[in-house]
């Protein structure tokens, strides 16, 4: 007899649905599954055939054989437990075979029959929303998360028992409750506030300039400086995300398994800040079956890499097309999978090794080609990818000591999403872009048109040091975002003047010519 469930399985931040043959028949007993299964789906036999007996059900002794279709993708995890077992019992006619035909089944099976949570229920929702089923039965745990798409039919289950009781109309299983998207989520206050930072006016200025325009920014001071307080403090800043956002976010920590337990739509924007000890696989993603990286867990949010140099040079270096292309493309022998890198790259480092050149008060140990080295770790056209340059001077006692409290988090981002709304009515036509910071080639030329006052002061600035075609299109975005900040619908030459000062390592960056 032959069986046919539906579940599904994450590919990248999307999902595909699976199709769950399961055929029973004479031959010696025998349970084989097929299908490009991984580790733990073949193991899903043992827990299926106990779970199934301890639901006070039997198995027939038989060949069982699991196609899971389409045969060429590979298949892992454990949430295939439930629609296997299910299918083995409509074979068996323990349950009507067409009933489970217009659901999708996902849960992994504990030897109880007690029914666990699984990872990428969220992108499974949505195909499932997609191709029309009458219903999605999944564990009661990730029922919150699949709510989250409108018009889904959720069905939460406990153990296998309830689920065979379902089918075989001896029982309900109640829809769980549509999840209001305005009222999920980790809304809570920030922890951390630019009330906070004392002094550093012009460095909050340029914070709140990347902030406002979702540009990124490096930092560059010594220790102490504060450059870590202003990075961690940046979320603070942004605009909450809209549902589009949130969804591709929550996608992401779907499939790695990183959602919090009562939080099925992340709405806060996330931020990372990874070790610079991270391989090139941890930060941009990878592995035999590939799974996002930090650049992609911070989608939509703050990638913060402190001390920057000190990350390996290839590591940082693999950065240069995610914030390029927005995304990050991961390509092995038996699939390529792309994951969206939508980030603000945040990064601070010091001036030099010692960390001392150009302090007032700090002797520096460093030799001039010992600096040299240092900021060769970060190359050119990395550079030319990071819009703002900002140096971050040392403290003074006066302004550690003042009383009074900076600007708060609150102010500032009033005004930055006062900006950030003038950028979304600008690009509402244009379906992925979201601030000024995501302008292609084309709208730069659209929407960062210049007087001849603007286009002299920038013509001089690019020929007299040497500027890539890149940083004139990052300084045209930066002065943008410094007139909507303004509300100033054009680009006026203190606007290109404010956006030039943030290009510091590009008036640091020596000539060769004048040391031959």
């Amino acid at each position: 007899m032959l069986s046919r469930t539906v579940s599904g399985t994450p590919l990248g931040v999307d999902a595909i649905l699976v199709e769950v043959e399961v055929d029973l028949n004479t031959g010696l007993q025998y349970f084989n599954t097929v299908g490009l299964p991984e580790g733990a789906v073949k193991e899903s036999k043992v827990r299926v055939q106990s779970a199934i007996k301890n639901a006070g059900y039997e198995i027939p002794p038989k060949r069982i054989t699991v196609n899971l279709a389409p045969a060429d993708i590979k298949k892992e995890g454990a949430a295939f437990d439930l629609p296997i077992a299910i299918g083995i019992l409509a074979a068996a006619q323990t349950i009507p075979i067409d009933a489970p035909s217009n659901y999708v089944i996902l849960g992994e099976l504990s030897l109880t029959g007690e029914i666990k949570p699984v990872r990428g229920v969220l992108p499974v929702a949505v195909a499932v929303k997609k191709h029309g089923y009458k219903g999605l039965i999944i564990p009661r745990i990730n029922s919150g998360e699949a709510a989250v798409v409108k018009g889904l039919n959720v069905l939460p289950a406990d153990s296998l028992g309830e689920v065979i009781n379902f089918f075989n109309g001896a029982g309900e299983i109640t829809p769980a409750e549509a999840q209001d998207a305005t009222a999920t989520g980790d809304t809570a206050e920030y922890a951390d506030d630019f009330a906070d930072v004392k002094g550093q006016e012009h460095v909050k200025r340029a914070v709140e300039v990347a902030a406002a325009g979702g540009h990124n920014i490096l930092m560059v001071g010594p220790p102490g400086s504060g450059k870590t307080m202003l990075a961690r403090r940046i979320p603070s800043l942004l605009p909450p995300m809209s549902f589009e956002e949130a969804i591709q976010t929550t996608k992401v920590y779907s499939v790695v398994g990183m959602l919090k337990s009562g939080v099925p739509l992340i709405t806060r924007r996330p931020f990372r800040a990874p070790h610079h000890t991270i391989s090139d696989v941890g930060l941009i993603g990878g592995g035999s079956v590939p799974k996002p990286g930090e650049v992609s867990l911070a989608h939509n949010g703050v990638l913060f890499l402190d001390e920057l140099p000190e990350f390996d040079k290839h590591v940082i270096e693999v950065l240069r097309q995610p914030i390029e292309d927005k995304e990050v493309t991961i390509s092995r022998s038996l699939m390529s999978l792309t994951y969206p890198a939508n980030i603000m790259l945040v990064a601070a480092m010091n001036p030099c090794p010692c960390g001392y050149a150009g302090d007032p008060w700090h002797q520096c140990t460093c030799t001039w080609q010992m600096v040299q080295k240092y900021r060769a770790r970060i190359s050119g056209p990395l550079l030319d990818r990071i819009d703002i340059h900002v140096e971050v001077p040392p403290m003074r006692y006066q302004e550690l000591c003042r009383g009074r409290d900076g600007e708060s988090s609150a102010s500032i981002r009033e005004r930055v999403h006062r900006a950030r709304s003038v950028q979304l009515d600008c690009f509402k036509k244009s379906r992925g872009v979201f601030c000024n910071a995501q302008m292609s080639s084309r709208m730069i030329r659209r929407h960062c048109a210049v007087d001849e006052a603007s286009s002299a002061l920038l013509e001089n600035v690019i020929d007299r040091l040497g500027m890539s075609a890149r940083a004139h299109d990052r300084i045209l975005k930066v002065a943008r975002t410094i007139a909507d900040l303004d509300q100033s619908t054009e680009i006026r030459p203190e606007h290109i003047s404010e956006a030039i000062q943030y290009r510091t390592l590009d008036r640091a960056r020596p000539n060769p010519c004048q040391n031959q």
